[in-house]
């Protein structure tokens, strides 16, 4: 049972539209308390049917971060390439800096916190697949369940102008109350049946690789990472929910993540971290060379074995690596990393991987972070511009938040992006797939083309989908 107890966010409310009178804009009231637990995705399907298309849903790999958001009380969102992210920066600071926040807890994801993220090139036309979010595009969530090392707790974020008055209190505790009352064991719907699948030209994705390796050996670009989509469609429009349940259960080791707008759902299980900041203290992954899992132990000890000494990954992950370490050495003292990659073992694949720890210096924000990093090598390619201006020229697909940073920033500046990548993009009954693969000189198309068809696993298995 959770007990809701308002000490403060009456009182907050009042001063709060006095402020806004005086300021004559908006100010935010946001009030933390602490509560029993709750199932993060019972949290997330009781906002169905009242904030359905105003949600976010985020797990890290360690399943000691859950952080739920429903409805939107405040929107930042940008559409102008240069600058964006410094951009969005300063519109959150100056939205925290009028507010009135009650938060006796000294906990990370706590009190106002933005979810959303980034497209991955602002300068690559847009199609209408991706015209539900802007190429930067955060919300601030009404009620937010956020959960750190097995405490809850419960944000209320309240929005207050100067033509609101006392009714806004009991508006706000009313709709919370019906929102608490809701809250049951998830219990998914009936099955929905796959109808079609269809890969988007494979061949010409293969001729596009051709294409680029050819390149590769003659000119200064040195890897080139290459995108395609596969589309699937449902007899039902598809239960976000029931998607989070599968991947939860079968990608637990993975950053599990949803974010709504206006009825789309942008959602995936992603092995990769971009950037974590906790107070002075950073982290970063290195996440590049992959080779499937085996049937057996046996296998898959070899086909591990295999990939620590295969010459073209170890030369793909040391791309990512050199570029990463450049970029923390720049913002951060104490830079650790270890010498050699190790496994990282997913259900479906494993990859080469390198943590990086360091201690920032200076002002560096997590958002100056993000743009510092964004795209890595194991995104974007090598060098980075001229691998993004490649990726815009000849790859079909508006990439929109595939591959790009998405993730949370909470008031003090601490938070974490992932690497959108093994997602997908649902609207009612269908969905799009994405997966890459790095390109390189010794590259083929055949085989790269196989593992972005095991790239897709994760969501085609999540969605019900049956595996090619």
């Amino acid at each position: 049972m959770v007990t809701i107890q308002d000490t403060e966010l009456k009182e907050g409310i009042q001063e709060a539209i006095e402020r806004a009178k005086a300021l004559s804009k908006p100010v935010l009231v946001s009030e933390v308390q602490k509560i029993n637990h709750i199932d993060p995705l019972s949290f997330y399907a009781a906002g169905k049917s009242r904030f359905f298309g105003e949600r976010f849903f985020w797990k890290d790999p360690s399943s000691e971060a859950y952080i739920i958001g429903l409805g939107i009380c405040k929107q930042i969102q940008s559409d102008q390439s240069t600058g964006r992210f410094n951009r969005v920066e300063k519109e959150w600071k100056r939205f925290i800096n009028n507010s009135i926040i009650f938060n006796p807890y000294d906990k990370n994801a706590t009190g106002p916190v933005m979810f959303g993220g980034f497209s991955f090139d602002p300068l690559k036309q847009k199609t209408k697949l991706w015209s539900k979010y802007s190429d930067s595009l955060f919300h601030v969530p009404t009620y937010m369940y956020s959960e750190m090392n097995g405490q809850a707790y419960l944000t209320t974020n309240v929005v207050c102008t100067q033509h609101d008055g006392e009714s806004l209190f009991e508006k706000i505790v009313a709709e919370r109350g019906m929102l608490i009352a809701s809250i049951k064991g998830y219990h998914p719907e009936s099955s929905n049946p796959l109808r079609e699948e269809a890969d988007i030209n494979p061949e010409k994705w293969m001729n596009t690789v051709d294409s680029v390796v050819d390149e590769l050996k003659s000119g200064p670009l040195k890897k080139v990472v290459l995108a395609r989509e596969s589309r699937l469609k449902y007899e039902k429009p598809i239960e976000i929910e029931r998607v989070l349940s599968n991947l939860m259960e079968l990608q637990r080791e993975s950053f599990i993540f949803a974010f709504e707008s206006n009825g789309d759902c942008f959602i995936g299980a992603s092995p990769e971290r971009l950037i974590k900041k906790y107070g002075e203290n950073v982290f970063t992954t290195c996440l590049a060379g992959s080779i499937p899992r085996g049937k057996t132990e046996e296998d898959d000890h070899i086909l591990g074995e295999a990939l620590l000494h295969d010459q073209k990954n170890l030369t793909e992950h040391q791309y990512v690596v050199d570029m990463i370490k450049e970029a923390m050495e720049e913002s951060c003292s104490e830079v650790e990393l270890p010498d050699k990659p190790q496994l990282m073992k997913m259900r479906d694949i494993q990859h080469l991987y390198t943590p990086v720890i360091g201690k920032t210096k200076g002002e560096a924000s997590l958002l100056a972070l993000v743009d510092r990093l964004h795209p890595t090598p194991a995104l974007g390619g090598l060098p980075k511009r001229a691998a993004v201006e490649k990726i815009r020229e000849v790859e079909e697909l508006d990439r929109g938040f595939y591959a790009a940073p998405l993730g949370w920033m909470d008031f003090r500046g601490n938070g974490e992006y992932a690497v959108a990548i093994r997602s997908g993009l649902i609207q009612g009954n269908e969905a799009s797939l994405f997966a890459g693969c790095g390109v390189v000189q010794d590259s083929n198309a055949e085989s790269e083309y196989q593992e972005t068809k095991i790239k897709f696993r994760p969501m085609l298995t999540a969605l019900g989908g049956y595996e090619k």
